[in-house]
């Protein structure tokens, strides 16, 4: 599983980088805070798949990094994705607000 921290995807929404953005947050908490991205609610998320990018890096944000990470390798399965291309934010939407 690859990580990325708040400051790396920074680095990728300032060059304008090809990638999903998918926050596992309940959507009360997306709606009163989020950085960007499209919301799947974890209790959603297996019966979403089709809502997820098979063609481009897709990164999961939760509220700590501990969601994101654990849903990654049951969702690389489920669609084939390259271990390359899914990733987790260290320390979630918190940590991006923090650092960023």
């Amino acid at each position: 599983m690859k990580f990325l921290t708040a400051q790396e995807l920074k680095v990728k929404f300032d060059n304008n980088e090809d990638f999903q953005l998918i926050d596992l947050r309940e959507d009360y908490e997306f709606e009163d805070l989020n950085v960007g991205g499209i919301n799947i609610p974890l209790a959603t998320v297996f019966s979403s798949l089709d809502k997820i990018a098979t063609d481009k890096p897709v990164i999961f944000i939760c509220n700590s990094g501990r969601k994101s990470a654990a849903v990654i390798h049951t969702i690389k399965r489920k669609l084939n994705l390259n271990n390359e291309d899914v990733y987790s934010i260290k320390g979630g939407v918190p940590a991006y607000l923090e650092e960023i």
